[in-house]
Formats: structure tokens, C-alpha cells, sequence
């Protein structure tokens, strides 16, 4: 899935670099000294629960709220400049456009606010969901204006694409049509796209990259695969509720029990033996875990690391 290569894009060159991101609400914290780097090219799942700071950090990465400590940049400019403007798209869950306009006004629209418009690829995207130019943005229906919001996205030909849930209210098949249109764009042009979404059993075949947010920090981060076979998911039988005291030597994220048997989530520190079965997790079972254990300890992979003394107060 990485697309990375052969588009402009050094292999050290961030997307994204966070560093001692913090957001704080009259309610509290919704991000607390987050620090990675996204990697330019990368397909990265954004991935937490609800309320855990993944819409804060969006916006913060699209200049539509400020940090309350650290920083962040977009390809090293900071997020409020013309350049980091010019190069990022939000679409953000309730994906406003202007109900009165009709689509082709709305592109018009796009056009003239973005200088590198792209009005074959915005047209291509809405033609292919049979969407009427003529329309009123109103009487579409809920999959029409994804569309035509994806349509406004990807006409400004980003560099970074930024989505925020953008197909929750979609059918199965209208959404599954509409990530293969966002795929194919992005390896055509390289882009960076950055996506939330609670639906993981689709990001497997969908994202290269992984960000896990939980109680308002940063859990897990790096390259699918990498991730993946740094776990082992441990199966097999427990006596008196308790599992088997070899795990200690191991980094456990999660134990489950379910009658005599137990299942672990475990980050090896050598080899693993034993009377169990071993496999490594699948991406969902890998991210359920994380996410019903948030005080696991956390995993941020070479390619999304900041270092230390780089986090700002």
C-alpha cells in the first residue's frame, strides 16, 4: 500500500511532525503531549474512541484550532501559513457545503478559492456517482454530498488529505465504492491521507500506516505490518484464573479469559514457548486491544518517533 516512492517525496520527509501536542477544553484535556511523525505518502489510520482527540488533532493539523502546548508543521511549515493552506484538505464529518448552491457551483466555488484546481478529477468523482451537475446541494442524498465533498477535496489536488469519519452515513456499497475512488487518487497522486474511522475491520485492506489515540495520548504508531509482527496472540489453557507466570517475561497489552482457556496480546521479549498457540494478531484484534487496554504500555514505531529533547514545553 505505501505509495511513497516515486512521487517526489525523500524517504525522510514528514506529512506531519507533532511535538508535545496538547489541547485543553474548559471540560479538560483532549490531547496530552502528543508527539510522531507522519511519514509523506502514507495511507494512516487514525484510530480511538470516541472523545479521545482524534477531531482536535485534525483540526489542529488543518489551522482550525490552535494547540495549547507543543506544535505541529505540515511538510515543516506551520499549519497556519499559505503553504501548509495551500497544501492540506479537510473533510470533516458533517462535510459543509452550501445547500442552496448546485453542484457545479460548488466546484465553481473550489475553483476559484484553490489556484491548483483540478476540475477534470472533481468532475470525474461526481460523474461517477451518476450526481446531477444541476442539483441543489440540499436535495442530495447523504452518500450524493459525500461525494461532492470528496469531489471539493480532491480538486484542490492536496498534498495532505485529512478525513474525519467521512463515510459513517454511507451504505456498505456506496462506501466501499467511494474508498476505492479515494485509493486510486491518492496512489495516482502520492498523497498523504490521514483518516479517522471506527471502522476497523476496513482499514486491513485499506491503510499502510497506523496513529492509536487513547486517554488523550498517543498508544500506537507506525507501519501496519511492522506493528503487527511486533505481537504475538498467545492461546491456550489456564488454571485457577490465572495465566501462565512465563508470560511476565513478555510486555503483555491484553489477557482475556473465557472459561479455562486465556488470550493474550503479547510484545515478545525472546522467544515465545510454551503450551499455547501462537499467531500474529490481525489488525482488528491488534487494535481492539489497544484500545480496551489504553494504560498498555505504548508502542510508537523508528518511522513515527520525535525524539525527547525535540518536544516543545
Amino acid at each position: 500500500m505505501n505509495h511513497e516512492a516515486g512521487h517526489g517525496y525523500s524517504a525522510e520527509e514528514s506529512a506531519i511532525e507533532a511535538r508535545g501536542v496538547g489541547r485543553r477544553y474548559r471540560r479538560g484535556w483532549a490531547l496530552r503531549d502528543c508527539s510522531f511523525r507522519l511519514p509523506a505518502g502514507r495511507i494512516c489510520g487514525l484510530v480511538g474512541p470516541n472523545g479521545a482527540g482524534k477531531t482536535t488533532l485534525m483540526a489542529i493539523a488543518a489551522n482550525l484550532l490552535e494547540p495549547t502546548t507543543g506544535s505541529l508543521r505540515v511538510f515543516g511549515a506551520a499549519p497556519e501559513s499559505a503553504e501548509a493552506g495551500r497544501r492540506t484538505a479537510f473533510l470533516a464529518q458533517e462535510k459543509p457545503l452550501f445547500r442552496r448552491f448546485t453542484v457545479a457551483e460548488t466546484l465553481r466555488l473550489g475553483r476559484e478559492l484553490n489556484p491548483g484546481w483540478d476540475q477534470r478529477a472533481a468532475e470525474n468523482i461526481v460523474r461517477a456517482g451518476n450526481v446531477p451537475f444541476e442539483a441543489k446541494i440540499g436535495t442530495l442524498s447523504g452518500g450524493q454530498r459525500t461525494r461532492v465533498a470528496f469531489a471539493v477535496a480532491f480538486g484542490k489536488r492536496p498534498d495532505l488529505l485529512l478525513l474525519d469519519e467521512p463515510m459513517s452515513d454511507l451504505d456498505p456499497l456506496v462506501r466501499h465504492e467511494l474508498m476505492s475512488t479515494l485509493l486510486a487518487e491518492a496512489a495516482e497522486r502520492g498523497t498523504t491521507v490521514l483518516m479517522s474511522t471506527h471502522m476497523l475491520a476496513e482499514l486491513e485492506n485499506t491503510c499502510d500506516y497506523l496513529l492509536v489515540i487513547a486517554g488523550g495520548g498517543l498508544r500506537l504508531a507506525g507501519e501496519v505490518d511492522e506493528l503487527r509482527t511486533s505481537h504475538a496472540l498467545l492461546t491456550g489453557a489456564h488454571t485457577d484464573g490465572h495465566t501462565p507466570p512465563e508470560l511476565a517475561y513478555h510486555t503483555v497489552v491484553e489477557t482475556r479469559l473465557s472459561g479455562r482457556q486465556f488470550t493474550s496480546l503479547i510484545r515478545p521479549d525472546g522467544p515465545v514457548a510454551g503450551p499455547w498457540q501462537a499467531s500474529t494478531p490481525n489488525l482488528e484484534e491488534l487494535l481492539l486491544a489497544y484500545l480496551r487496554t489504553p494504560e498498555a504500555p505504548p508502542l510508537i514505531s523508528p518511522s513515527s518517533y520525535i525524539a525527547p529533547q525535540a518536544v516543545a514545553a
